[in-house]
């Protein structure tokens, strides 16, 4: 095991492998991200799967994009169509799970979910591309639909409605369209070691706490 700690020491992120670990976990999720984006050969780097629980306790995962992370306040934001399916499990109970996967890293983060300010959601609507801001008003997300051939008439409808094309393309947010942060209560970093004896750290905190790391087995 000696010999292992050792080949863990001169790999990447060599500081999981020693001790202490250090006191704060989400400035490293923003590190990782940040060199995940640098990365040409990944596609999406900011995408999680975000798990939800559905008002019958059915669970629900789904991948969708950390668009935001507040290293201050440990948060993590993501933007959707707030009457879909995982809108309505938010609105029925308000904590969700996400986990970000790269090569050789994986981060899971638990915590309690608030809807970010209109403000915020209006800035960041404003920078989607034009048939993005269209189609958060035609898609009633998760409803069934009779076609593509439908969904895209609806599109076409809300363009016209807006007077949208490359010279004009000012959409307004819809009222249903908006962001929810995740505020950590819980964030856990993992690194892939050789033998599969990888290093694994969970970061937990109260409200109004500091965070306590511990040191998991893999």
């Amino acid at each position: 095991m000696r010999d292992g700690a050792r080949d863990a020491e001169k790999g990447r992120d060599a500081w999981l492998a020693e001790d202490p670990l250090p006191a704060e976990p989400v400035a490293v999720v923003q590190r990782w991200l940040a060199e995940a984006f640098a990365d040409p050969a990944l596609e999406n780097p900011h995408a999680v799967a975000l798990a939800t629980v559905d008002p019958d306790g059915r669970p629900a995962v789904r991948m969708v994009l950390c668009n935001a992370i507040e290293v201050a306040r440990g948060a993590f934001t993501m933007y959707t169509n707030r009457e879909g399916r995982k809108g309505r499990a938010l609105s029925r109970d308000p904590r969700a799970a996400i986990a970000f996967h790269w090569p050789g890293r994986q981060v899971r983060v638990e915590g309690a979910v608030e809807w970010t300010p209109d403000d915020a959601c209006d800035a960041y609507f404003a920078t989607r591309p034009l048939e993005a801001r269209l189609g958060a008003w035609a898609s009633r997300q998760s409803e069934p639909v009779a076609s593509r051939a439908a969904l895209l008439r609806e599109v076409e409808a809300v363009a016209r409605r807006f007077g949208a094309s490359e010279e004009s393309d000012v959409v307004p947010r819809p009222p249903h369209w908006g962001g929810f942060t995740l505020v950590a209560d819980a964030v856990e970093l993992w690194v892939s070691r050789r033998g599969r004896i990888h290093d694994r750290a969970v970061w937990r905190r109260a409200p109004g706490a500091s965070w306590t790391v511990t040191r998991l087995q893999p």
